[in-house]
């Protein structure tokens, strides 16, 4: 817990789950939560950077329209939405004296070095100015196996990566990693720490995440692996309140733990 306590730069991933209602529309509440909290935690000498999920949901809410199924129509009200989520983003960390910026990344940009260097070069320079770094799949224009990172929960490993972040923080909709699925099995338990993501800890993942979001814990496992692998430790964590960032820097032991393989 130490090394948390000390840990300068942080990646904070929060899903659609989190971010929105059961109808869809934002969450306005839960997200001003999250950036006071967020904020708090920048007046206090942390290097933020948020991977925000809710492009899709806020374009939805913002025109009336039916949840998309088609790749156009999702990409239609990513477009929209992104802008809407932004622009709330923007006036939430204001009131509070911090300047976001957004970046909107493709999986082609950091498997090219040269491309790659270039994000790591934006990231450096926008957290040396004291930026909010907000960070989301271009859902717009990403199409394909070579462009897009299947979700943000896979992103956020990638950006943890490039620029290079002392742990990535995960919150979710669920409280960690269980071994076995909560939602069937009243019985079980809480997996506080990982230290090796073996087939039995893929095995108690079960399947996708909710209706509103992309993810799953499979493809937090994910997240988790390519972190880890790169000697960054990864959390999974209830984001239901954003307050409990604080109880985790603070040493409590929330969610589940993956430790960095080196």
């Amino acid at each position: 817990m130490s090394m948390l306590q000390n840990s300068r730069r942080l990646v904070v991933k929060v899903g659609t789950s989190t971010l929105t209602h059961a109808t869809g529309a934002l969450n306005l509440r839960r997200i001003g939560a999250l950036v006071r909290v967020l904020s708090d935690l920048r007046n206090a000498g942390r290097e933020i950077v948020l991977v925000s999920s809710g492009a899709v949901s806020a374009g939805v809410a913002k025109v009336g329209a039916s949840r998309p199924s088609t790749i156009a129509e999702k990409q239609a009200m990513a477009a929209i939405g992104q802008s809407e989520l932004m622009r709330l983003y923007d006036q939430l960390f204001s009131l509070y004296g911090h300047t976001v910026a957004q970046i909107l990344l493709t999986r082609d940009v950091v498997d090219n070095p040269t491309r790659r260097a270039l994000a790591e070069n934006t990231f450096e320079s926008l957290l040396s100015m004291g930026c909010v770094p907000i960070v989301n799949e271009n859902d717009p224009v990403s199409t394909d196996e070579l462009t897009k990172f299947g979700g943000n929960d896979i992103l956020s490993a990638y950006v943890s990566r490039v620029c290079h972040a002392d742990v990535l923080i995960n919150l979710s909709d669920v409280d960690g990693l269980y071994d076995k699925d909560p939602r069937k099995c009243p019985d079980a338990k809480l997996i506080s720490r990982v230290d090796l993501l073996s087939d039995e800890v893929y095995a108690s993942a079960g399947g996708a995440g909710t209706e509103r979001g992309t993810g799953g814990m499979e493809a937090k496992l994910h997240a988790a692996a390519l972190a880890t692998e790169a000697g960054i430790p990864m959390y999974i964590m209830n984001g239901h309140d954003p307050d409990v960032l604080y109880r985790l820097l603070d040493g409590e032991a929330v969610g589940t733990y993956f430790a960095a393989r080196s």
